[in-house]
Formats: C-alpha cells, sequence, structure tokens
C-alpha cells in the first residue's frame, strides 16, 4: 500500500512533465508570447462576393436571415456552387428572386450519370441550357471529376474527355464561368512519413490519402485540367483553390500568363499566402485581375482571418484550424485597388447577373 501511495505521489507531482513527455503533435499548442502590434478585424475593409460558398437547400432556407448574417461580415453576395439542376435550380431561383435578388447567385452542377451514351455531352449541354434560363449564371465542377465519375463501361471519366467538350463550349457560348475543383493539395499522393507537410490532415482524415493508382497521379488530374482551358479558349475558368498551387506562386503566374482564361480563387488556401506575405502580396498585386475571393465551407467566425491576412500588416497569428496549417499567418498588407478587385470587382467582371451598383466604384 505503502509504494502505491509513494507512486501516486510521484505521479501527481510530476503529472506536467509525464504528460509534456508523452504529448503528441496534435496536442502540443502553445499560446504564443510573441508581442507584436495586432489587429483583428472582423468586417472586411471593402463589401465582397464569396465566389466559393455552398449552400445546398437555397430553394427552401430563410434567405433574409442568411443575408443578415452576411451583413454582419459584410459580405454583399454570395455565389452558391451547390445549385444542383432541373428543379433545384428553379426553386433557388424563384427563392432569390422573391427575397434577396441582390444578395445571391446559384451556379448550376452537372449529373454525370450515362458518360458514353450516344448524345450524352449534347443533352448536358443542353440542361445547362436550361438552368442559366431558369436563373443560374456559373457552373461549378466538384472534384468527383477526375476521381470517381465513371462512363457507362465503368471507366474513369478524365477531367479533359472529350465527351464533356458541348458542356464548356455552352458555358463559353452562355457567358458564364466554370469554377472548377481538381485533385487535393499535392502532398496527399506523398508518402505518409514525417516528411509530408499534411501529415496532421492525413492522420485526422486518413481517407484523404491517395495513390499513383488512387485514381491516377496528381501530375495527371492537374494536366488534364488544364488541357481543357487550353482547349476552351472562349470559355473562363475559374481554378478552386488556387489551383493547388498556392504553395508555388511563381509556377501559378506562369500558368496564368499561358492560360489567359484561367482565373484563380483562395478559398481554404488563406493559410498557403499568409506563410509568406512578400512573395503573396508581389503575386496578387502582378496578377490582381485575375484572383477571387472565395471561402468555401461557410462558418462567418472564420473569414476573419481571411481579412487580417489580406488587408493587415500583422505578424505571426493563427490560423483556425491546425490539421490546414500547423504555422502562423503573416498579414499581405494589400492596396485598397487590389482589396477591390479581389473583394468583388473580378467576380462582377466574371459572373453575368451581379448588380454592381451594391458595391464602390
Amino acid at each position: 500500500m505503502k509504494i502505491k501511495l509513494i507512486a501516486c505521489s510521484i505521479g501527481l507531482f510530476f503529472g506536467t512533465t509525464i504528460s509534456a513527455q508523452t504529448m503528441d503533435f496534435e496536442g502540443y499548442n502553445p499560446p504564443s508570447t510573441l508581442v507584436v502590434p495586432e489587429h483583428p478585424i472582423t468586417r472586411s475593409k471593402f463589401p465582397f462576393i464569396d465566389i466559393h460558398s455552398h449552400q445546398r437547400r437555397m430553394g427552401q432556407q430563410d434567405l433574409n436571415a442568411l443575408a443578415a448574417e452576411m451583413d454582419g461580415i459584410n459580405m454583399g453576395l454570395m455565389v452558391n456552387l451547390s445549385g444542383g439542376s432541373g428543379k433545384s435550380i428553379a426553386d433557388a431561383s424563384a427563392n432569390i428572386k422573391a427575397n434577396q435578388p441582390k444578395r445571391f447567385i446559384v451556379f448550376a452542377n452537372v449529373n454525370f450519370i450515362n458518360v458514353g451514351e450516344e448524345g450524352w455531352g449534347e443533352r448536358a449541354a443542353a440542361q445547362l441550357e436550361r438552368d442559366y434560363n431558369q436563373g443560374a449564371r456559373g457552373l461549378k465542377i466538384f472534384k468527383s471529376l477526375g476521381f470517381s465519375v465513371k462512363d457507362i463501361d465503368g471507366n474513369r471519366v478524365a477531367v479533359d474527355d472529350p465527351r464533356l467538350d458541348p458542356i464548356w463550349a455552352k458555358c463559353g457560348e452562355l457567358g458564364i464561368p466554370v469554377l472548377i475543383h481538381t485533385a487535393d493539395p499535392k502532398q496527399f499522393w506523398a508518402p505518409f512519413d514525417a516528411e509530408n507537410e499534411r501529415w496532421l490532415e492525413l492522420k485526422t482524415h486518413p481517407n484523404r490519402k491517395r495513390e499513383d493508382d488512387n485514381p491516377v497521379p496528381w501530375e495527371t488530374l492537374i494536366q488534364e485540367q488544364h488541357n481543357v482551358f487550353k482547349k476552351h479558349k472562349n470559355t473562363q475558368f475559374i481554378a478552386a483553390h488556387l489551383g493547388w498551387y498556392g504553395n508555388d506562386l511563381a509556377h501559378l503566374g506562369k500558368l496564368l500568363d499561358e492560360m489567359p482564361n484561367m482565373n484563380v480563387e483562395i478559398g481554404a488556401v488563406i493559410a498557403e499566402l499568409g506563410r509568406q506575405p512578400r512573395m503573396a502580396n508581389s503575386f496578387l498585386t502582378k496578377y490582381q485581375d485575375r484572383v477571387l475571393f472565395g471561402k468555401d465551407a461557410y462558418n462567418p467566425e472564420e473569414y476573419a482571418t481571411y481579412f487580417r491576412v489580406l488587408e493587415t500588416n500583422d505578424e505571426y497569428f493563427p490560423y483556425y484550424k491546425k490539421y490546414h496549417a500547423y504555422w502562423k499567418m503573416y498579414g499581405l498588407g494589400l492596396s485598397d485597388e487590389v482589396l477591390k478587385k479581389i473583394y468583388y470587382k473580378n467576380a462582377i467582371r466574371l459572373v453575368p447577373g451581379i448588380d454592381a451598383s451594391a458595391f464602390p466604384k
């Protein structure tokens, strides 16, 4: 009994030390002792358009309540990329028109079932045109294209499959952009080891790990996307998540130079920009006409990090998801003109139907 009591006392006395010695990377998150000027902001300097949001019940939800919530962060307009097709587009458009016609835009989606049937591409393009006539003002392509979409023979449908050409051509004809998400961060294909920068995300979300045969190498998917951009020069494309080149802005710049109809948005990759403030400022200033504001997951409290990265010169502040970025953020201190283009001017130029009068000149 005496031995047990002594052991227990030692455990209590050294509890913190033992815990620290056995703590893993996920648990290590010390508050910074750095004392520097801080300028946390909860509202953007200018009203902004979120080009990358998902509202899956827009035909039924209370848009007045959602708009009031958007007012709190100065979101002028939300683009809902999860519009679906057919009746769901019609319902969403009717709800928008009846309640908040200046605050929401909806994008259509393609149903890829039965790719390979004769005339499938033409029918899909015709449905897209009907969705446009019902109020859709863009097309969103999810990452399932290239990953899991199969044709009628069970084969993977590549992003640049020629059977999809009528869809891309129709978008150019209608004058609507395609916001396309292809692949995932390249690190998801890398070995799951101590040198993988996305180790924590893969540990907490193991289903995101990929291999070169699941379904193909990362480079193949990205090249397929770029093949589409190059083939359909009359269609404007917006590559989601900086096209997964937020960690290599010099290369992304070369791609933008090479493909004038390629644009990018910053949804879910603000952490990439926030760790390289000088390079990111230079890039966004040079390509200020090609970058749009996007967030992806609609969580109002998370927008503050985006505003702080884009607008301030703050140093060494945290990101809100450690598994996305274990590093700290730095403000880019963008000029007002660059901010205006990223926040709303580029979206107004690319997406038809936005009331520009709601935004500053």
